[in-house]
């Protein structure tokens, strides 16, 4: 009876930890409203900023060091944008699954450091 009571109490504790794990717990990011209305030029600098400051701060170094590689970055990965991904952008303010793999790739041609 004593083993019974162990092995339901891990098991509703394992599944738990499991359903904690899972993304689909967590809702959307909320759209940045200036996103809604940027053309492609706008779109890079917005890019361009937050590049910025997420490289700088994990590659340690100051903004100005990061400068050329992120503003290649965020030029190729608007310009590489079709529209559909493009109008994605603009309405959710994140990546979607293609543009982020395209995303991935101009960290790597640019020379920056992969976030994850």
């Amino acid at each position: 009876m004593l083993v019974a009571r162990l092995a339901l109490a891990f098991s509703l504790v394992a599944s738990s930890a499991m359903a904690g794990g899972s993304s689909s717990n967590f809702s959307e990011p909320q759209p940045d409203p200036a996103t809604r209305s940027m053309n492609r030029y706008e779109a890079k600098l917005w890019v361009f900023d937050r590049c910025l400051i997420s490289q700088s701060r994990l590659m340690g170094t100051t903004r100005e060091a990061v400068h050329t590689p992120c503003s290649c970055y965020s030029t190729k990965t608007v310009d590489g944008m079709t529209k559909v991904e493009f109008e994605n952008f603009r309405q959710k303010s994140y990546f979607d699954d293609t543009t982020r793999n395209k995303a991935l790739a101009n960290i790597d041609a640019c020379k920056l450091k992969r976030p994850i």
